[in-house]
């Protein structure tokens, strides 16, 4: 016989303890941070990042005037997918730099997030039936799609970013199409569970508190420091939605919510920091241990900053840029002129203070180049106004050796056919005998070891 102070809950749970076998079954899964609370703190803090990621990407998208030309357009079947709607602007120089460091930054920042919500939501992707209604069914979908292609697109762009390019095929594409994708059902799982995660946070936050337990009770979840107790919400939204969330037998807590999400919150912090200084310069750079670009810079003057790309690794072999060697060839609407460097110092030269930003999120600060006009070369070719140019490289090899540059680009005073940066000749891994400077473009367009330009229209 068991005691009569005893309460029968404290007799029977040891029974209820022996967790089934199947995932399937909500008993299954014992970790009292699972709730509507948790799970919904986290979505939204992904409904705002992901947004901004998107918005970000499309932004990325555009710098890059996939309209103006094939050559430019990395995604040729993207169909509707790939609307186009301005040409993208020189102005502020700092443009592609700002938006495309906030893109990949907040993409790692926001891994954490990611890997604790897809936890905190685990078992709904074994709850049986597979649907109970139509608008179950959507849910379970979106939330598939939403699963896969989360870890998808962050496991390309984290890839893209260690410039570990292991994709079968490019990256462009991928990472494209695969947005769409996830974008697509993040959408439909955000209109459908968004309100709920809503109200979920505004009953939470005025729940009453529990009373203080007696000495034979346990310590209740929202002892632990969650709002709510588990499997017994005290508003119907919240019940609803802690169906397939909260254990019917949690285990003893070892953390409460809030501290989890602090160590959430901790780990997309220290991704911050040692991330985000690889678009900075200075001491800045040097926290950036978990990113190619960071550390310190690689020399001083004409070197003072970091490259992607090596002479040496494209196969420049040093004979073709040599002064006796290299000649670029300008084409446009008048004929073909063929000018050595030589030639190029003879013209009027100009100077411009422009940073150069990568798609994998890093960038340089300012930087002093020196050259001839992009518009100057237009008008040697019969082309006094500017016009579209299409940039080609000695580089043989890669989907970047030749750019299109749009007649804003080329017309803009600060667009540059560099030939001295801070104020020494080019080194040959920063585009030597001359490269193309434009503010505010991708890195890639900023064209190196520049061989020939065709200028009209593309």
């Amino acid at each position: 016989m068991r005691d009569p102070q005893l309460p029968a809950s404290r007799v029977l749970r040891p029974l209820s303890r022996r967790s089934p076998a199947s995932p399937t079954s909500p008993a299954f899964w014992r970790s009292p941070l699972r709730g509507p609370w948790f799970t919904s703190v986290l979505g939204v803090v992904l409904l705002v990042g992901i947004t901004v990621l998107f918005v970000t990407g499309l932004l990325s998208y555009a710098a890059y005037n996939p309209g103006l030309d094939p050559v430019n357009d990395k995604t040729p079947d993207k169909g509707l997918l790939g609307f186009y709607l301005f040409s993208w602007p020189t102005d502020p120089v700092w443009l592609y730099r700002l938006t495309q460091g906030v893109h990949v930054t907040l993409g790692l920042v926001l891994i954490p997030v990611l890997l604790a919500k897809l936890w905190s939501v685990v078992p709904k992707l074994f709850a049986l039936p597979p649907a109970r209604s139509l608008a179950h069914a959507l849910e379970r979908i979106s939330l598939l799609l939403l699963v896969g292609g989360g870890l998808f697109e962050f496991t390309t762009g984290v890839l893209n970013v260690q410039l570990d390019y292991v994709f079968p095929g490019s990256f462009y594409p991928l990472h494209f199409y695969g947005a769409w994708v996830f974008f697509a059902a993040f959408l439909t799982h955000a209109v459908l569970r968004v309100p709920t995660a809503l109200r979920n946070l505004r009953h939470l936050r005025t729940e009453p508190r529990p009373a203080p337990a007696g000495p034979d009770s346990r310590q209740s979840p929202a002892d632990a420091g969650g709002p709510a107790s588990a499997g017994r919400p005290a508003f119907p939204d919240v019940a609803a939605s802690a169906e397939g969330l909260v254990s019917p037998d949690p285990a003893p807590p070892t953390v409460s919510r809030r501290g989890a999400l602090g160590l959430v919150g901790g780990g997309s912090l220290l991704l911050f920091v040692t991330t985000a200084g690889r678009s900075f310069d200075g001491p800045l750079r040097e926290t950036a241990v978990l990113a190619p670009h960071g550390g310190p810079e690689p020399g001083s003057g004409a070197a003072a900053f970091q490259v992607n790309k090596t002479a040496a690794g494209v196969g420049i072999d040093p004979a073709e840029t040599s002064e006796e060697a290299w000649r670029l060839v300008v084409t446009g609407r008048t004929g073909t002129v063929r000018l050595s460097r030589a030639a190029l110092l003879r013209l009027p030269q100009h100077g411009a203070a422009l940073p150069i930003a990568c798609v994998e999120g890093w960038s340089t600060s300012d930087q002093w180049w020196r050259g001839v006009r992009l518009r100057e070369l237009a008008a040697l070719v019969g082309h006094p106004d500017g016009a579209d140019v299409l940039v080609e490289s000695l580089q043989r090899h890669g989907a970047f050796r030749r750019a299109a540059l749009r007649a804003n680009q080329v017309a803009d005073p600060r667009s540059l056919l560099a030939l001295h940066v801070n104020g020494e000749p080019l080194t040959p891994d920063h585009g030597h005998p001359a490269r193309v400077i434009v503010p505010a473009a991708p890195g890639v367009h900023n064209t190196k070891w520049v061989a020939r330009m065709t200028f009209g229209d593309l």
